[in-house]
């Protein structure tokens, strides 16, 4: 599932741009990375929910090997170190993140005009993974008043210079569905800034190891 930013929700099982109301799945694409809008991000067959009616997408280029953006993204019990919305994180199994590892973390959630501030505790299950390729997990997040259900989709693709990183994510559930556009700006600003975050963590760790 998402998270959330403390400025800008967050939701990453989750992780939406105030573009046009009702226009949704309309990735933001970062300087540098080539927009692939032809069709939904699969692992494995599998993508986000079709029905969905909260649904972002967002990409963008990482000059770093492969390997590196791949460690970072699923050595998931060590993300709130590079990553300040992940506020706890729990491994459920042992062992390389695979097919049926399950994860327990949370992120706070800021005011909106659906649901009041509050902290989302969130159980994601990976479903699909194909090493240094794709991810697929899906769960619930929980907080006060608010339940989010999400697909979340991620593919690693080597470019010239570094990685192409692009991810997608739905969102169901009765609060979320109650304000389409304010949750879908929610989770468009919540896959931007996991993107950025694994920008910058990413770079910086490649740039150490040519030392």
């Amino acid at each position: 599932m998402p998270r959330i930013r403390s400025t800008s929700i967050r939701a990453a099982l989750f992780t939406v741009p105030l573009a046009v109301a009702g226009v949704l799945g309309v990735a933001a694409v970062p300087s540098g990375a080539t927009p692939h809008l032809d069709k939904p991000l699969t692992c494995r067959g599998e993508g986000v929910d079709p029905g969905a009616r909260v649904h972002a997408r967002a990409e963008t280029v990482i000059h770093a090997p492969l390997s590196t953006v791949w460690k970072l993204q699923t050595d998931v019990e060590r993300w709130p170190s590079w990553q300040t919305p992940v506020k706890s994180m729990e491994r459920l199994d042992h062992g390389p993140l695979r097919k049926g590892s399950t994860f327990r973390w949370t992120t706070p959630v800021p005011p909106n005009p659906s649901t009041p501030a509050t902290s989302l505790d969130i159980t994601s299950t990976v479903e699909q993974l194909k090493r240094n390729s794709c991810i697929r997990w899906t769960g619930p997040a929980i907080g006060e008043g608010l339940r989010i259900d999400g697909v979340h989709v991620w593919r690693f693709t080597k470019v010239d210079g570094g990685v192409l990183v692009r991810t997608e994510e739905t969102h169901t559930g009765e609060q979320v569905e109650a304000d389409v556009p304010t949750a879908t700006k929610i989770l468009r600003e919540g896959l931007e800034g996991w993107l950025g975050d694994l920008k910058t963590t990413a770079k910086a760790r490649a740039g150490h190891h040519r030392r």
